[in-house]
């Protein structure tokens, strides 16, 4: 019980970045940016994010697992952190020289060649937020969660200062006649910015590290090198099938939709937009799996830890359940952040939720070939993904449009989640709790149908609708109660004793 305390505050000190960074970028500039900017214009900027996503993985190539790995045993921990920085600087010189000598062509290919600028932008961020992945894998190994957020939040904040400079404080000044403002703003760049605020705020970010890189005390090893490649290689393959289920949507939204280019633009803003309010389930997935990753190697050695890792999926199922009816249920209030012309994409909603509670139940599941080193059946199971998520987008997205991508996002993480699962209980057996596990999320999606068509037999009026959502979630919770007394009981007497 005290290591699932310890992950679980590790998890909340981890997610206080993604938590605050997503709570200020939905309650800031999701509503804001949803107002200043058309379906199409915002539609941009999730098509060009949506492929920033996968060059992101690409250039990391998963060497922070790696690094994890290695780093953690005793006779490769010594040179460990030089080798995997090493790596990571040099492919990272070498691809973004590559990028940057094609950006004439692949902005042509976009359909962005008026503003290049935009590609040699990203091309910055993605070097410089690869450049300090082993250095902020280095802090979590340490367990030093705070300087880890710390830093994360600068990020986020310094991001949306300048965002908030370019797009509101500029045009401000221009309109009170402060002609010099002219030589740094452009109002024809206005997309631009959202991007440029983005390359500062990695800019900053990667100045604490500059002596990380300056101080580095062991060597690089080539044999070592050459191991964390072998482990790494097939986790790629599995990271790419997730920012492949997470982004690809947008891309296909936009070349496969039912109307024009421009029209199918505004789809994608839509569709990003609506996504944006599974931002509370992603997040959680995002601070277990920067928690746990580190936790589960830390602690395989003991002769418990299998048990542990039983209970740390039964809680995330746990959380997990409850914030996903938690959304639902109140949909209606957390609605309005988004602009209005970007409501209509809200029935994907329920898809991505669930979606995302699998993709943190795969991480949880697929620990197993991550302490066997066997991390070719990650490889495996992510490709098959893969092929489900492009194969059913290509099939539904011209007929069912936005919804298309949903689906086939909740299909692959399910099919991952269980082949996973599956395939650890043949190689190495975990003991899961899977009835409580069941238990917890078939109740939420029962809520969530309840609270989805029982409402049509009362007015149709907010108040009511969040009333009935509120006394549903409310039966959702002593539920759990109900089913977790005996643990709920125990709990209560260790804090009264």
């Amino acid at each position: 019980m005290s290591l699932l305390k310890k992950l679980a505050g590790e998890t909340a000190i981890y997610g206080l970045s993604s938590i605050l960074g997503r709570l200020l970028n939905y309650v800031l500039l999701t509503p804001y940016l949803t107002r200043v900017f058309s379906t199409e214009s915002y539609g941009i900027i999730s098509d060009l994010f949506a492929y920033v996503a996968l060059l992101t993985v690409i250039f990391t190539y998963r060497m922070e697992t790696a690094f994890f790995r290695y780093a953690s045993r005793s006779e490769t921990k010594e040179n460990a952190l030089a080798t995997a920085t090493i790596m990571l600087l040099v492919s990272t010189l070498f691809l973004a020289g590559i990028l940057s000598f094609f950006v004439p062509q692949l902005s042509a290919l976009l359909g962005y060649e008026k503003f290049p600028e935009y590609l040699y932008i990203f091309i910055g961020v993605l070097a410089l937020d690869t450049l300090v992945a082993i250095p902020f894998a280095q802090l979590r190994l340490q367990n030093r969660p705070w300087r880890y957020a710390g830093l994360r939040l600068m990020n986020i904040i310094v991001n949306i200062v300048f965002l908030f400079f370019f797009l509101e404080f500029c045009p401000y000044l221009i309109k009170r006649d402060f002609t010099w403002i002219n030589n740094i703003y452009n109002e024809d760049f206005r997309i631009g910015y959202v991007f440029l605020s983005n390359l500062i705020a990695s800019t900053l970010t990667f100045f604490p590290f500059v002596t990380a890189y300056r101080n580095l005390r062991s060597r690089f090893d080539k044999l070592l090198a050459g191991n964390m490649i072998r482990y790494a290689a097939p986790l790629v393959i599995s990271a790419i099938a997730g920012i492949i289920n997470q982004f690809i949507g947008t891309p296909l939204l936009k070349y496969l939709g039912p109307g024009t280019i421009s029209q199918n633009l505004s789809d994608v803003g839509v569709f990003n937009a609506a996504a944006k309010i599974a931002v509370l389930m992603t997040l959680f997935t995002q601070a277990f799996n920067s928690a746990a990753e580190p936790f589960f190697f830390r602690h395989s050695q003991r002769d418990d830890s299998k048990i542990i890792y039983g209970q740390v999926a039964r809680a995330f199922t746990l959380t997990g359940s409850i914030v996903f009816l938690g959304i639902l249920s109140f949909i209606d209030p957390i609605s309005l952040f988004i602009g209005p012309d970007f409501r209509s994409g809200l029935h994907i909603l329920p898809y991505l939720l669930l979606a995302y509670l699998f993709l943190g139940l795969f991480y949880s599941f697929s620990i197993w070939y991550k302490l066997e080193d066997k991390t070719y059946f990650g490889g495996r199971i992510s490709f098959v993904g893969t092929l489900i998520t492009v194969v059913l987008n290509i099939v539904l997205i011209p007929q069912l449009g936005m919804l298309g991508p949903a689906i086939a996002a909740l299909a692959c993480y399910f099919f991952m989640a269980a082949a996973a699962y599956i395939t650890g209980r043949f190689n190495h057996p975990i003991p899961y709790p899977m009835d409580k596990m069941t238990y917890y999320l078939g109740g939420a999606i029962v809520g969530y149908i309840a609270v989805t068509f029982i409402p049509a037999f009362f007015p149709n009026e907010m108040i009511y609708r969040i009333l009935f959502g509120g006394v549903i979630f409310s039966c959702y919770l002593i539920f759990l109660l109900f089913i977790e007394r005996k643990m709920v009981m125990a709990w209560l007497k260790q804090k009264t004793n």
